[in-house]
């Protein structure tokens, strides 16, 4: 409680929100645990694909997510081509699958037993759940594209979430309150 009144209590150093240095953010930032996910599409013959924590459900009726590429990406760019993405909810076991898909790795479907939904779109085996989703929406966010897809598929199992904190991915099992 002593942290919560000292903070309320701190004056405003960055009212601009231009004078935020991003590290600190990104820092910040770090301390809300996630699930990881990896999305992905298909675009001029090619598979695509991204390890993201930017996931987040918007709405119920109709079904609609959102995920955040980096502008200008190849993934992105993919999306922005074929208007529909998959999103892969890995499982605790699949640190390895997230590793693949961060950075500029040409060949990260590579060896991967991929399954395709009905959109045509790469599904990444022994997921938690995996989401079909068309474009409803792309908005600017930065440097990052807000995408707004429409779930048009679903599935989930059982099993634990591979999960990111504080920049590092791993597991989580949750504990009963009380």
């Amino acid at each position: 409680m002593h942290s919560v009144l000292k903070c309320l209590r701190a004056p405003m150093r960055n009212a601009n929100a231009h004078e935020i240095d991003p590290a600190q953010f990104r820092a910040a930032m770090s301390a809300f645990t996630t699930g990881v996910a990896v999305i992905t599409t298909v675009s001029e013959g090619g598979c695509h694909g991204m390890t993201a924590n930017s996931l987040t459900s918007v709405s119920l009726d109709p079904c609609l997510l959102l995920v955040c590429p980096r502008r200008g990406s190849l993934t992105g760019e993919a999306i922005r081509q074929r208007m529909a993405f998959a999103v892969n909810l890995l499982a605790d076991e699949q640190a390895e699958i997230s590793q693949r898909f961060i950075g500029k790795l040409d060949e990260r479907f590579k060896d991967l037993e991929l399954a395709f939904d009905h959109l045509g779109l790469p599904l990444l085996p022994n997921c938690l759940a995996h989401f079909s989703c068309v474009v409803r929406g792309i908005h600017p966010g930065g440097d990052h594209d807000i995408v707004v897809g429409e779930v048009v598929a679903c599935r989930a199992r059982d099993g634990e979430p591979l999960v990111y904190y504080r920049g590092r991915v791993g597991h989580h099992r949750l504990q009963p309150l009380g």
